[in-house]
């Protein structure tokens, strides 16, 4: 191919909205393409690849080019793909796809099969190593969109689509939102390659790395909301906040150290809610983030989901610490902040409730003769039950909290408690992965 082929190729390319896209992810002058002259049959490849730095945070990226055959994925694309893969496995870089694709080329036959293949393989491989962030962008329907899914974090733009459907039923990213496919929503392609760099921020490199210490910064104590005003002000971000409503999940900073942050709305968990808390836990463990919980609820709506809420936080080796800010009992506060959770330290507000029964179920065995009572006098006798057998100082006394304090003091508990277990070492015995 003579000089004057390659250079329209790389102009034609560098035209692409793929290659404007990847450039204002990365920080100015420092993104440099992989494989910029492959060629898929006439054309260039239909993927654009290559590596540079998104807040000074080393990154492999690469975005497909809906310009060139609608993006499908060819033979050559796979094969780029997977040298992106394979250099981010080498080197404990995070990946960043960047999804807009026709869906396979039809061309190339039955060989499509085996490319979506080798991809979703090294995506998964990959998996709990490096951190791994899927942008869709325009259309990601069909195979495809296992690709992108399989990633840790999805960030959608309104416009795109997402679905194992070719037809693309149920498609669009409000769908994707609240079926808890896609972590967060972005207005147009500016915002999402912005809030994809926001994230690059708030992870580690690889498992065996540390996310970015910043600047500490004061939190917003006017804020609506408890975690809002633990964490330093504007770096919580919330993740699914349309799935599972009852709970909250979300990266932020404490005095500039990144923690995953875990709350409960009180009442019960749902299904779902339970579901996006262990995805989280164990997200955040694979890269070895603090998880602060939040802790308010009266328990599990189901005893299979408790039980994987309960899972995801024994097996989870990373630093723990719970908050009981409202109520916590039975089950509940076993899976989230006692033994079974395995967390590190405990603490319970003032105003905390904390028992192995829900109070009125306790008032009912341990004074059953006083719940004998007319219907209209044992509300009044089950508050008394809560307020003298389950407050947060008795549970204290008997060691199921470890302090009781101040709503003012959580901060300051937090950030202390984050520092001295910061260098802690869990050996686990041998197993390849838990089954529940």
């Amino acid at each position: 191919m003579s000089t004057e082929n390659l250079s329209a190729i790389k102009a034609a390319v560098e035209k692409s909205s793929a290659y404007k896209n990847l450039s204002e992810l990365f920080d100015e002058g420092t993104f440099t393409q992989i494989d910029a002259y492959t060629m898929s049959g006439e054309n260039p490849t239909e993927v654009i690849a290559g590596y540079g730095t998104v807040n000074s945070c080393p990154v492999y990226a690469f975005a497909q080019n809906s310009d060139i055959c609608g993006g499908a994925m060819s033979k050559a694309h796979a094969a780029k793909l997977q040298k992106i893969y394979d250099l981010a496995e080498k080197t404990g870089t995070p990946v960043v796809g960047m999804y807009s694709s026709a869906g396979a080329k039809l061309s190339e036959g039955m060989d499509m099969l085996g490319s979506y293949g080798t991809v979703l393989n090294s995506v998964s491989r990959l998996s709990g190593v490096v951190p791994q962030i899927s942008v869709i962008l325009g259309n990601c329907l069909g195979t495809g969109a296992l690709n992108a899914v399989s990633a840790d974090i999805v960030v959608m733009s309104e416009k795109a689509s997402l679905s194992l459907s070719v037809t693309g039923e149920n498609a669009s990213a409000e769908c994707a939102e609240k079926s808890g496919i896609s972590h967060i929503t972005a207005k147009d392609t500016k915002e999402a390659i912005e809030k994809t760099k926001e994230l690059i921020t708030m992870l580690p490199s690889n498992n065996l790395s540390v996310p970015p210490i910043t600047d500490a910064d004061e939190p917003d104590e006017k804020a609506d909301c408890l975690v809002k005003q633990v964490v330093d002000k504007d770096t919580f971000i919330k993740l699914k906040k349309s799935y599972g409503e009852q709970s909250v999940t979300g990266l932020g900073r404490i005095a500039g150290n990144v923690v995953g942050i875990v709350a409960t709305k009180g009442g019960v968990i749902d299904n779902a809610s339970g579901e996006k808390i262990a995805d989280f836990v164990r997200f955040c463990d694979a890269f070895a983030i603090p998880v602060v919980t939040f802790a308010d609820s009266e328990g599990f709506a189901d005893v299979k989901n408790a039980a994987k809420v309960a899972s995801a936080y024994a097996d989870a080796t990373t630093v723990k610490i719970t908050v009981i800010k409202g109520k916590a009992y039975g089950a509940f506060y076993l899976a989230m902040a006692g033994s079974a959770a395995n967390a590190d330290i405990t603490y319970a507000l003032e105003n905390a409730s904390v028992s192995p029964l829900a109070p009125v179920t306790g008032a009912a065995i341990m004074w059953a003769d006083r719940m004998a009572a007319p219907k209209k006098e044992r509300e009044q006798i089950v508050k008394e039950y809560e307020q003298t057998e389950c407050n947060a100082q008795k549970a204290a006394a008997y060691g199921y909290v470890n302090d009781v304090i101040s709503k003012e003091d959580v901060r300051f508990k937090l950030y202390t408690s984050l520092e001295m277990l910061s260098g802690k070492r869990v050996s686990t015995m041998p197993k390849k992965h838990a089954t529940i």
